[in-house]
């Protein structure tokens, strides 16, 4: 995913981005790289994520760390410990809310992922969707993912639909820039005095990998040689773009992770498929950003905007495992094997071609995702390897207007050495207010304001060697955490592995306080190939006390407070009380957190009491969408006389096989 953010001054235009696991990485090979006007711009090798979508996105928003801001986990999975509980404080007010109380137009478009599920009702409370946090307008997606082709839309507050059907050559990513480049229209042809700020966010190109055919037919053969030559392709082609230092080492892969030369050759056609589709979505959304940033140059505001372009917000993900046609499968741990998937698809879609269509949510093989991490170890959802959080980022901001004379001047001065301070996306708010001359509030509408835990990176743009200002930062995912101190570097993996099944042993066993520590020496190594912890005890010592104080500062314990809803206790997860439920026809969109629950690990035996007319046919109940398989369509056709005669009252037991997850966008 890309994220990004456009911030427009009274001199100045913001924007801000955040794409879901896109990786700049993916240029070093065969991947379209991102698209970046020839002006003035500096980038960033050592910026860093949360490791996770959700906390990534409130951190970038509020200038604060994710737990410190109550956003440790994903909403779905909020519990009550006070650094987990997927609801943004008044207390800390976002870009938008600051911006917008002065004078700024503010929009957001896309992914947002950061309202609370049991807020996720017509009715509301809407305080913490976008508009009640800050934003003027919005128009994306609640959820952590969603269909680019039947995607589940809100404008503020409302569900809507899309305005056109997949057939009709509809993409959500496609839509997006065009509303974006409408409400730029709209601000400079009725308040073109007032600024305007920015936050895009596309689904892309984070699951499910939907994109048309012909973007992903420009990268057939590209990576027949398998995901360990295209991470040693990509690692020479890094160092000699200079994006990385000449004397980084290639990690090698995980011993937990599957090898090119394990796949059998029947199979490689589908594991090539499913990464040609994820190169051709890649391009795609690209080519989306880079539509929105045509339009200010035909606006003539290009110059005067400052663009801060986040490649992802965490690594790439592993989440699809062994690599399927349906993420969900590998979500929920439902068992699947090659044989059973290309059945599907040959039987049901016309085969490999159907990857990447509507019909299917597919998602690339883990070992793809690490390549893709080049030259790091592990992937999204892991803390203590830059695999999980460290991403690409980019700043252009070319010339700035001096109003009162009338002139302009530059600001950022392209320079292709990439800058090496190491910053997190926490320091992106800061960087923002000190670029636009806006002095932080202590008080947003009456709410005293915690202090902004980010650090500006304004020093940065116009000196590549400039001391880094930012001397400590923690991480912490689901048990897996690492803390950043003067150049050191102290971590635990935790207790999953993202691109493995589950090991229940692994999980029940887990204890946080025998977890082994690595330790790495940052100054000398790029990408943490040496782990001095067994060298030096006394330096994993102080870290680890470093990582205790930043976690107690920032709501960070109890460590492992992530998994609580979302492993060791679902029951206690966000979800309705009701146990009964009263349905109409016509009763659509409710989030699946306050619907009757059909997920994984819950009862799936219904019973339904419901009025039949004769001769009736069609769905009683259904949660998700074409990928989601609910395969609990009752069919109904009552043609005897005893069922016409009577208003047809009939109680029926259903066994609802469920393959959604409560990750994804759901209408009920």
């Amino acid at each position: 995913m890309t994220m990004w953010a456009t911030v427009r001054l009274r001199p100045l235009v913001a924007r801000s981005t955040l794409p879901p696991c896109r990786r700049w990485r993916d240029t070093g090979a065969y991947i379209h790289g991102v698209t970046c006007s020839p002006s003035p711009k500096v980038s960033y090798n050592r910026f860093h994520t949360t490791a996770i979508c959700s906390p990534t996105r409130a951190s970038l928003l509020t200038g604060r760390n994710s737990h410190n801001v109550g956003a440790g986990q994903i909403t779905e999975a909020a519990s009550g410990f006070p650094g987990y509980t997927g609801t943004i404080p008044k207390s800390a007010a976002t870009l938008a809310k600051v911006l917008s109380g002065y004078g700024y137009d503010t929009a957001a478009f896309g992914k947002w992922h950061n309202t609370p599920v049991d807020d996720l009702m017509k009715s509301g409370p809407f305080d913490q969707y976008p508009t009640g946090l800050g934003f003027s307008y919005f128009y994306g997606f609640l959820a952590g993912e969603t269909s680019q082709y039947n995607p589940r839309l809100y404008e503020n507050t409302n569900p809507i639909e899309p305005p056109r059907k997949p057939e009709e050559g509809y993409h959500l990513t496609e839509d997006m820039a065009d509303q974006a480049i409408k409400l730029i229209r709209a601000n400079r042809a009725l308040t073109p005095d007032r600024p305007f700020f920015i936050y895009f966010a596309p689904g892309g190109a984070h699951g499910p990998h939907h994109v048309h055919k012909e973007w992903a037919d420009k990268y057939k053969g590209k990576f027949d040689m398998g995901w360990e030559k295209l991470r040693n392709i990509t690692f020479e082609k890094q160092k000699a773009m200079g994006w990385i230092p000449n004397s980084t080492k290639l990690t090698p892969i995980d011993p937990t992770m599957v090898k090119w030369e394990e796949i059998p050759e029947e199979q490689r056609a589908f594991q090539l498929r499913l990464m040609e589709v994820y190169a051709g979505y890649l391009e795609h959304t690209d080519t989306q950003d880079g539509k929105v940033v045509e339009e200010l140059e035909r606006q003539g505001l290009f110059n005067n905007t400052l663009i801060i372009y986040v490649l992802g917000d965490n690594g790439a993900s592993a989440e699809g495992i062994h690599g399927t046609i349906d993420e969900l499968l590998a979500e929920n741990a439902l068992p699947s094997t090659y044989q059973q998937q290309m059945e599907v698809l040959n039987r049901d879609f016309g085969g490999l071609d159907a990857l990447g269509s509507q019909h299917v949510d597919k998602m690339y093989h883990s070992s793809w995702a690490w390549a893709l991490d080049t030259p790091f170890k592990s992937t999204k959802l892991v803390a203590a390897h830059f695999g999980g959080m460290r991403t690409p980022m980019v700043m252009s901001w070319p010339k700035a207007k001096k109003w009162k004379k009338g002139s302009t001047e530059k600001v950022i001065k392209h320079d292709p050495t990439p800058r090496s301070q190491f910053h997190h996306v926490c320091d992106i708010a800061p960087t923002i207010y000190e670029a636009v001359g806006v002095q932080f509030p202590t008080r947003v509408e009456g709410a005293k304001q915690m202090p902004l835990d980010g650090v500006s990176m304004v020093y940065t743009w116009n000196n590549v060697s400039v001391k880094e200002r930012k001397s400590a930062q923690y991480f912490e995912v689901m048990g897996s955490r690492g803390v950043y101190k003067d150049g050191w570097f102290a971590s635990v993996f935790g207790p999953r592995i993202p691109w493995a099944e589950a090991n229940e042993t692994r999980m029940r066993e887990w204890n946080p306080d025998t977890d082994v520590w690595e330790l790495y020496d940052l100054t000398r190594d790029f990408s943490q190939a040496e782990d001095l912890a067994k060298e030096m005890p006394d330096q994993v010592a102080k870290m680890k006390q470093i990582f205790l104080m930043e976690a107690t500062a920032n709501k960070v314990l109890p460590i492992g407070a992530g998994l609580y809803t979302i492993y060791y206790h679902p029951e206690e997860g966000p979800h309705s009380p009701l146990t009964e439920w009263k349905l109409y026809e016509g009763l659509t969109r409710i989030a699946e957190s306050n619907a009757p629950g059909f997920h994984s690990g819950q009862n799936s035996l219904a019973t339904i009491d419901v009025e039949i007319s004769a001769n009736a046919s069609g769905v009683l109940y259904c949660v998700g969408g074409t990928a989601g398989v609910v395969a609990s369509s009752t069919r109904l056709k009552q043609k005897s006389a005893f069922f016409q005669r009577l208003r047809n009252r009939l109680k029926l037991a259903s066994v609802i096989r469920h393959f959604f997850s409560w990750y994804q966008d759901v209408g009920a």
